[in-house]
């Protein structure tokens, strides 16, 4: 059994947003595996099921809002007594560039409370697929100004952006199936 899990926020007003890169990719992937989301209570979690090369697939929405995520991960691992090896996490990143992707096993949260939370409930050897957001631009043209970046991740990409987004998604499914196969390795990306 594999766990692939989606980092976002549940509410109209986040759909679409940087920080939803993870809810955005799953949903293609539900869609192209004829898997169908259902909210599951017991585990604060919208979740979609499907069989790939003989392993059951479970994709999962945490719905405790992005910063409280692991919370549901813990559940569901629990649950399904489920190793961290079995475990992938699709989240967005801001120190990369938009239209590109990295993976990795383990590491730590590079300041992203999302999976700090996974990190402080299930440990931080999972493997992760890192959607490029951007780094938000001050004024002056600092890639890292020092502000408040949540404007940024709750934004929504511009047309352009959303495009190179959606040319990520082939290379995200193709990730998603070498983890199912337990060919899952680092790689970086860039369309």
């Amino acid at each position: 059994m594999k766990l692939i899990i989606g980092l976002g926020n549940p509410g109209n007003e986040y759909a679409n947003t940087r920080h939803n890169f993870g809810w955005v990719m799953l949903d293609t992937i539900a869609k192209e595996a004829g898997g169908s989301w259902t909210h599951k209570p017991k585990f604060t979690a919208d979740v979609a099921e499907y069989t790939a090369s003989g392993e059951k697939v479970i994709l999962v929405k945490p719905t405790t809002y992005y910063n409280l995520s692991g919370e549901a991960v813990r559940k569901i691992k629990d649950f399904y007594h489920c190793d961290n090896d079995d475990i992938l996490v699709i989240h967005d990143e801001m120190a990369l560039p938009i239209g590109s992707l990295r993976t990795r096993r383990g590491g730590s949260d590079a300041g992203n409370n999302g999976i700090k939370s996974l990190i402080t409930h299930i440990g931080p050897d999972f493997a992760r697929i890192r959607i490029g957001s951007g780094q938000p631009v001050g004024d002056n043209g600092d890639t890292r100004p020092a502000i408040d970046h949540r404007n940024h991740v709750l934004s929504r990409p511009a047309a352009n952006e959303a495009e190179l987004l959606a040319k990520l998604q082939p290379h995200v499914q193709h990730i998603v199936t070498d983890f199912i196969n337990d060919t899952f390795f680092e790689t970086t990306y860039s369309v």
